[in-house]
């Protein structure tokens, strides 16, 4: 029977970047937020995880986030949502921490609520603000899914696009 994780939209990125990593004897670590673990999971889901895999942390709230993301009071107080400012703050703290190649972070609504519509794009349902912080820099992206509230999507969502990031930096496609 074949296992039905990793979710199938995320097996060949996945197995795209663990075999970038593994030959460029490369590392990779996560500062996750709305997708809960998944790019982690999904990392650890390919066979040689602990040759590439530095580690992982889900910043889920602003708590954690102060006790592992390198957060002070301050920053708490200036929050305003998932922004690509949080994001490559969160990367950067955690490959300086973990001493990884590259640390992929990601940030977003993943619903089925969210802030007020219309307020800032980026409380609506489906937005993700993305990071991936090497030794060249730190490239952002952010997107919409287009898919609305719905939570499960969104997250996987998230974990893909985050991953493809993680491809372009490797390859050299992204704007390093």
């Amino acid at each position: 029977m074949a296992s039905s994780f990793p979710p199938p939209e995320l097996r060949d990125i996945v197995k795209e970047v663990a075999e970038l990593l593994k030959e460029r004897k490369e590392t990779i670590s996560v500062a996750e937020t709305a997708a809960g673990g998944l790019i982690s999971a999904a990392l650890l889901s390919y066979p040689g995880a602990s040759g590439y895999y530095k580690g992982g942390v889900t910043l889920y709230t602003l708590e954690s986030r102060m006790a592992y993301g390198g957060w002070t009071k301050a920053d708490v107080e200036r929050y305003e949502g998932p922004t690509v400012g949080v994001v490559k703050g969160l990367a950067e703290h955690v490959r300086g921490m973990l001493g990884s190649s590259y640390t992929v972070s990601e940030s977003g609504t993943a619903g089925p609520g969210g802030g007020v519509k219309g307020t800032a794009r980026y409380r609506d349902p489906g937005f993700v603000a993305l990071a991936v912080a090497g030794e060249k820099g730190t490239e952002t992206r952010e997107l919409s899914t287009g898919l609305g509230g719905d939570r499960e999507a969104n997250m996987v969502k998230f974990a893909v696009e985050a991953l493809k990031l993680v491809r372009d930096v490797i390859k050299g496609e992204g704007k390093l």
